[in-house]
């Protein structure tokens, strides 16, 4: 939009410009014709008077103070020529006959069209022939004049640019608002200020932000409810399971209440996920970060390796970092049997870290699906074949509370790499 708006606006104002400028040159083009053939006309009569009464022996002392830039005077009959061919150089020999008179016996021969250049021919009184040469020149620029058109240019050229950004940076403030509002962070309210109609978008932007926070609030709080108040009544039906005699069916009960107390914890988990818990951001180095989290897992002998490491600082929540990282490394040892762990920054600043393995994959076609809530890629909802499908949808909020972004892709030669980015 900003590109076509500034297209429109230079090339309406140039056209305008140009319009403007061809109307100023033809009129002073039209202006410097009359006052060329006015000052021709009564210069050569004069010149004319003035040799004719000359002696004939002095008159070419003075062919050279009688001569200007477009004319000169020649004392003989001249060259031979074609008719005269245009409108100018017709009216010239017109005005130059009215002005001496007819006993000149004035006519005139184009000599040559490229340049032009035409003789007028005369008869002096004491019957002498004399010839005037014209040879018309355009009318001449100014040197300071291609200078102002630049700095004119450069001075609209700016204006607009001006212009177009003040008109548009509204719009892009509202896009990127946006993009930034997420089920998972509360986006900044735009300035409801600037003209009338950007103004009135700001204000309902806001409203509809104000109402889709509260929406998802309220969603997350009964989720987060209900998965809490859950807790007691499965504590007591896990004592009661507990108090039966030993046997098969103890242990099915048994297990099928570890299950509903793990998606309880996650469903608590997913919800407190949504603002990133209360963790303050703090500064911390990546490198040291991640050498820690390697080496407490290959402390518990978990194959975990640590490939790459960028330098730098960034701000974040360690725990909730932590944690993502942590749930990236414990799948990527599930399905893979080993992690690799490893950042980089790119040349505008921005912390990639990742974790590859070399397990199955993901299909390309679940690769978003999968970091949505309850989603699995086996069709059982057992524990065991996958959990209950909010680890990545918990990863992927997280990181979005915290400003950042979480993206799977596969890797050449097989495997899946997540990719955390940190601004």
């Amino acid at each position: 939009m900003t590109s076509r708006l500034y297209l429109i606006i230079v090339s309406g104002l140039l056209l305008a410009y140009a319009m403007a400028g061809a109307l100023m040159a033809y009129e002073s083009y039209q202006r410097a014709i009359t006052v060329m053939l006015d000052t021709l006309e009564h210069d050569v009569g004069t010149s004319v008077a003035f040799l004719d009464r000359l002696p004939a022996a002095e008159r070419s002392r003075w062919l050279g103070r009688v001569e200007r830039d477009n004319y000169r005077f020649i004392l003989g009959p001249g060259e031979m020529g074609e008719p005269l061919a245009t409108p100018r150089s017709k009216e010239v020999t017109r005005r130059i006959a009215r002005e001496v008179g007819p006993s000149y016996g004035v006519h005139a021969e184009t000599v040559s069209m490229s340049p032009e250049r035409y003789q007028v021919h005369l008869t002096l009184h004491d019957g002498s022939p004399l010839t005037l040469e014209v040879i018309p020149h355009p009318p001449t620029v100014a040197d300071w004049l291609p200078v102002v058109f630049v700095l004119q240019m450069v001075l609209l050229l700016g204006c607009a640019w001006l212009a177009v950004r003040f008109a548009t940076r509204p719009l892009a403030d509202l896009a990127r608002a946006a993009e930034r509002l997420t089920p998972t962070v509360d986006a900044r309210r735009l300035p409801e200020d600037g003209p009338t109609e950007v103004a009135q978008a700001a204000v309902a932007f806001n409203a509809m932000q104000d109402r889709i926070g509260k929406y998802l609030k309220e969603r997350l709080h009964i989720l987060a409810s209900i998965s809490h108040d859950l807790q007691t009544p499965i504590t007591r039906m896990r004592l009661r399971a507990e108090s039966l005699d030993d046997g098969a069916e103890r242990d099915r009960l048994l297990a099928d209440l570890a299950e509903m107390e793990h998606l309880v914890r996650e469903g608590v988990a997913y919800a407190r996920s949504a603002h990133g818990g209360d963790e303050a951001p703090v500064r911390i180095d990546p490198s040291a970060f991640l050498e820690s989290l390697v080496f407490d897992y290959q402390d518990m002998g978990k194959p975990v390796a640590l490939v790459e490491s960028a330098k730098g600082a960034v701000t974040v929540r360690p725990r909730a970092l932590r944690r993502v990282l942590g749930n990236l490394v414990d799948n990527a040892i599930k399905y893979g049997g080993s992690a690799e762990v490893g950042s980089t920054r790119d040349a505008g600043g921005t912390l990639r870290i990742t974790v590859a393995d070399r397990g199955p994959g993901i299909p390309e076609a679940e690769l978003d699906d999968v970091l949505q809530p309850f989603y699995r890629l086996e069709g059982s909802r057992s524990r065991d074949s996958g959990g209950a499908g909010l680890g990545l949808a918990i990863a992927t909020q997280l990181m979005r509370s915290i400003g950042g972004d979480l993206r799977l892709g596969n890797r050449d030669g097989g495997g899946l790499v997540a990719t955390l980015t940190l601004p």
